[in-house]
């Protein structure tokens, strides 16, 4: 356990485990589907502390979306609420997780994007001492975060592959590596060019809700509806020694 990621609180301190960077079929992996929350937990906290005020967090998420469960994890480390609004429907596998976790989970019927952040906002607003988390926690303190915690890893790769949403795991590699060619695989939100940086964009033949199909998954685990629609562009694409960030499982 490195102090790199411990994060103190008034309490006590939260420790995580470090970055685990594994090689397979020759590319570099971050295997942060062996931290549960994945990716976004690890880079939260730093934000989450920044704003001392708050007591409860809000985010509006897709059914499919792992922000859901890393907030959980958060909140609940950091001894806050979380309030996840997500679209009404059978609760699939990362709802599920994040309730277990002591997530408030509010369900929206006609529940399209644009409708749940409404909601999401308002609740935000109307709560005492809450505050609602930017859409793919997009900010500068966490995509600082994913630099801070990028620039410590043992390899300063040459090429870097990531999905890509809102961008802010892909600007915060490239702030890490400014040298390094950045990649991304789009897949649902029309990613903006202030959000992609300078990555050069792919286009997923998946919308953001289906699945990958089995074949074209990667050989550990990874989220069917995001990382995994990246592996099949890697084995076309992708140089020898190139790194793969692999958010969550």
């Amino acid at each position: 356990m490195s102090d790199f990621f411990q994060y103190p609180t008034k309490d006590a301190t939260v420790n995580l485990p470090d970055v685990v960077i594994e090689k397979h079929e020759n590319i570099w992996v971050v295997r942060d589907d062996l931290l549960p929350g994945g990716t976004k937990r690890r880079f939260l906290y730093r934000y989450l502390q920044s704003q001392s005020h708050v007591r409860e967090w809000v985010y509006a998420s897709p059914r499919v979306g792992y922000a859901q469960v890393a907030l959980a994890y958060a909140c609940k480390d950091l001894g806050l609420k979380a309030t996840v609004v997500i679209p009404k429907g059978k609760h699939l596998p990362l709802t599920t997780e994040a309730l277990s976790i002591g997530a408030n989970i509010i369900e929206v019927p006609m529940g399209f994007l644009t409708h749940i952040q409404h909601v999401a906002k308002k609740y935000a607003l109307e709560t005492p001492d809450t505050q609602l988390l930017p859409f793919g926690l997009d900010h500068p303190v966490v995509i600082d975060e994913v630099a801070r915690i990028a620039s410590q890893l043992p390899i300063k790769p040459k090429e870097v592959w990531s999905c890509i949403s809102s961008g802010v795991l892909s600007r915060g590699l490239q702030k890490a590596w400014p040298d390094a060619k950045v990649y991304g695989v789009r897949v649902g939100h029309n990613t903006t060019d202030r959000e992609k940086g300078r990555a050069e964009l792919f286009l997923s033949k998946y919308k953001f809700e289906q699945k990958c199909k089995p074949a074209e998954k990667p050989p550990f685990p990874s989220s069917d509806y995001y990382d995994s629609k990246v592996w099949s562009f890697i084995k076309e694409q992708a140089s020898e020694d190139a790194l793969f960030w692999n958010v969550g499982g």
